[in-house]
């Protein structure tokens, strides 16, 4: 009859399947290789071909709400995040937050249901907003806005709990949580001043700024300065920054002039991916050390530097392009922060593993031993396994401008290292948000009408009318 042990060890390796060898790294790299040429309906169809099952997770409907976003599909862009905002408020029991919960020290990240990253949930309500905008629901628009100041104390109150469980339970157990004592770890990718000067991961500058310009239009002083003030918190010394602040009062009482106040956000590249790095550590059983592999996240950097130099318009307005957020900033954030958790999940597996390996090489029948060595070591690689899952599609980096511009249409250019990539934009109404996208040679634009995705081109992505009011514009 089988020993407990033995059970447990073919039921863990039975729960591995493709889940503890997937690659999400890899598959979303081909998915925004397709999305970078322009080819969004061959992204979203190699991103269904990676995720064949009936029960999607989480991460397929933000990325395919981005995908679709790019596409200017906008009414399907909000029913894959209606899907993700579901996913992320259910508070069912399923059989794998069941497994998640029992065996959260034993079983490998990769296999624990996916809880999005702080900073991922914010910026799924901030798009929300910015779809909303682009179909000129300037109402809705608020109501997902407002929804984000919510979550965000929501997220600190719930970070904090999280800080003091891992610390109570990596003191229970004597285990070490400071990743600047991992060997070999680059501690400078998630330690740096740019990181630290972050005063969490999931507070957005771009969030409280677009509120800001919402509550603006809207002729809602009282929120829209609170909105710009956090702003200034977050992204200080930004003049941008601070002139929306200090200008406020006097746009709002300013007399109508018929010009549009345009705010342009043009976003580059792709959140980092997160890729499994093993270091070989030793660990002490029964008085022995074995060494056993031991696997961290890694957040590797953007191979091409997509982030535009600089807006003019009509071929002689230049204006200033002001980093807002970086995306790309708050994912080495969240991973430092949720460091001490991974390590201490991290050591009590090495830990299980390395025991299962002393017993194997204790055991009495040498052809028993090899099996059990074996099923150790397989073990090992299930367990070890850092988990590389995160909203790819997100950008990397957001920049505002800001301009007040005559109704009609205007030539856009951005600069860009690979050179000049232009848009036509048809401004209307009081208030405008213009959403400039670029990845890599390609140039999307979401904006009220804008032109289909198939449609648009680096040198020239169409007319796109966008103007904001309480009712819906252009539509």
């Amino acid at each position: 009859m089988p020993s407990r042990r033995s059970i447990a060890v073919a039921f863990m390796l039975g729960l591995a399947g493709c889940a503890a060898t997937r690659s999400y790294d890899a598959e979303l790299a081909h998915t925004l290789g397709q999305a970078s040429g322009g080819n969004l309906d061959s992204a979203i169809s190699r991103l269904n071909a990676s995720n064949s099952s009936s029960d999607k997770d989480l991460l397929y409907y933000f990325e395919l709400g981005m995908l679709q976003r790019l596409s200017s599909r906008y009414d399907d862009s909000q029913k894959a995040w209606a899907a993700a905002q579901t996913r992320l408020e259910s508070r069912e029991r399923s059989a794998a937050d069941l497994l998640r919960s029992a065996s959260s020290y034993v079983v490998s990240d990769r296999l624990r249901t996916y809880e999005a990253h702080d900073y991922e949930r914010v910026m799924l309500l901030t798009y929300v907003a910015l779809n909303h905008l682009a179909m000129g629901q300037l109402e809705q628009a608020r109501v997902a806005i407002k929804q984000t100041h919510e979550l965000e104390a929501q997220i600190g109150e719930a970070r904090a709990r999280a800080i003091a469980e891992v610390e109570a339970e990596a003191k229970k157990r004597g285990a070490v949580t400071s990743f600047k004592e991992l060997n070999g770890y680059p501690v400078e990718t998630i330690d740096s001043a740019e990181v630290n000067a972050l005063k969490n991961s999931y507070q957005s500058a771009l969030s409280h700024y677009l509120a800001g310009f919402i509550y603006e239009a809207l002729a809602e002083p009282s929120l829209a300065a609170p909105g710009y003030r956090q702003a200034n918190e977050l992204q200080p010394n930004q003049p941008a920054l601070e002139e929306a602040l200090g200008g406020l009062e006097s746009r709002l009482r300013g007399p109508g002039d018929g010009m549009t106040e345009v705010l342009f956000i043009v976003s580059s590249g792709a959140a980092p991916a997160l890729r499994s790095q093993s270091f070989r550590l030793p660990v002490p059983v029964a008085e022995k050390m074995i060494i056993v592999p031991f696997s961290f996240p890694l957040l590797m950097p953007s191979p091409v530097d997509d982030t535009p130099l600089a807006l003019t318009i009509g071929g002689a307005q230049r204006l200033p392009l002001s980093r807002i957020t970086s995306i790309d900033l708050m994912a080495r954030r969240s991973l430092k922060d949720d460091m001490p958790g991974i390590m201490l999940r991290a050591t009590v597996r090495a830990t299980a593993s390395a025991t299962l390996q002393y017993q194997a090489q204790r055991h009495g029948d040498r052809d028993s031993a090899a099996a059990a060595g074996i099923a150790a070591f397989a073990l090992t690689a299930l367990l070890q396994s850092a988990d590389d899952r995160t909203w790819r599609t997100l950008p990397g980096e957001v920049a505002i401008a800001r301009a007040r511009l005559p109704p009609g249409v205007h030539e856009v250019t951005l600069q860009t290292r690979f050179g000049e990539q232009r848009a036509h934009v048809n401004v209307s109404g009081r208030y405008a948000v213009i959403d400039f996208r670029v990845l890599s040679r390609q140039l999307f634009v979401n904006a009220p009408n804008a032109a289909d995705g198939a449609d648009q081109k680096p040198a020239d992505a169409g007319a796109a009318p966008a103007g904001l009011s309480r009712t819906r514009e252009n539509q």
